[in-house]
């Protein structure tokens, strides 16, 4: 039997499940997952292995209209997606009411590679609501081929698995067989510790902040992480920390379990907090960062 292997990527609107979809195709939690927008800033690549397959994932930042230049550089992993997969997935949900983004949707109407419409969180709503969907988006997107799932619930995910095997190109594996991503551990620590600030604060503490891992090495059995917070403003700095160190101190209990229990082993996890500011809008920091 010859072999497949392509690239498999994965769009939509901030909140529809892509990183759900994604972890679970993967079967390892690749990306962080909230109920907030911009979880995802970087494209996070997640690669499944078979014996006469291979299947490279990418989960991308949801669809925004760019305030700053990050969000720029966010759109830019979205608008390259589009143009170097094999097949995308563009997610969608139930409760979505409105056509969002519809340049973006243009762009996918026009591209001659197989698009599956996933529509998620189908535990959510009517039977009449889902068939309501799929008559609208058949009108919008005729080629697609439409599968309704619940990426919460497991529900058809298996469905999407295998249309993706089907329509695979014959190919050579582009990565090795053991790989599972084309990140490294730092960049995991360091989306971790993000994902535990999006939790724990509120407003635009999280959307302001970046994570740097200063120092990452083993010593023996412990891992030792040094990671600084970038916040905009000094105000934000004193939220970050925190009375007394409070919240800096239960962001980095959180942190520092998940990242045992992702890398197998004790973490000496030690957090600093930075104020640089406006950095969101700095084209170096933004490439220290890795956005360009």
């Amino acid at each position: 039997m010859a072999h497949k292997s392509g690239f498999v990527n994965i769009l939509g609107n901030p909140n529809v499940g892509k990183s759900t979809i994604m972890n679970a195709l993967v079967g390892e939690n690749l990306s962080i997952i909230t109920s907030k927008v911009q979880t995802t800033r970087h494209r996070i690549m997640g690669i499944v292995n078979g014996e006469d397959f291979q299947v490279v994932y990418s989960d991308t930042p949801g669809i925004i209209r760019p305030s700053y230049k990050l969000h720029e550089s966010m759109m830019n992993f979205v608008r390259k997606a589009i143009t170097d997969a094999d097949i995308l997935l563009y997610v969608t949900d139930i409760q979505e009411e409105s056509l969002k983004n519809r340049d973006y949707i243009e762009k996918i109407c026009k591209v001659n590679i197989p698009v599956l419409l996933l529509i998620n969180k189908i535990d959510l709503g009517s039977q009449e609501k889902l068939e309501q969907l799929v008559t609208h988006w058949k009108e919008i997107l005729p080629s697609a081929i439409i599968i309704p799932l619940s990426a919460k619930e497991k529900f058809n995910l298996h469905t999407v698995f295998t249309k993706i095997l089907e329509l695979l190109p014959e190919s050579p594996p582009y990565y090795p067989k053991d790989t599972l991503t084309d990140r490294s551990e730092r960049f995991f620590a360091s989306e971790i510790l993000r994902g535990k600030v999006l939790l724990n604060y509120q407003k635009e503490i999280p959307y302001s902040t970046e994570i740097e891992i200063e120092e990452f090495r083993e010593d023996g059995e412990i891992l030792r992480i040094r990671a600084i917070i970038h916040v905009a403003r000094e105000t934000q700095k004193g939220i970050i920390i925190g009375s007394k160190g409070s919240a800096l101190k239960k962001t980095g209990t959180a942190a520092r379990l998940d990242m045992e229990d992702f890398f197998g082993r004790k973490v000496f996890l030690e957090l600093f907090v930075k104020v640089n500011k406006d950095w969101r809008s700095k084209d170096y920091q933004l490439k220290r960062f890795g956005y360009k």
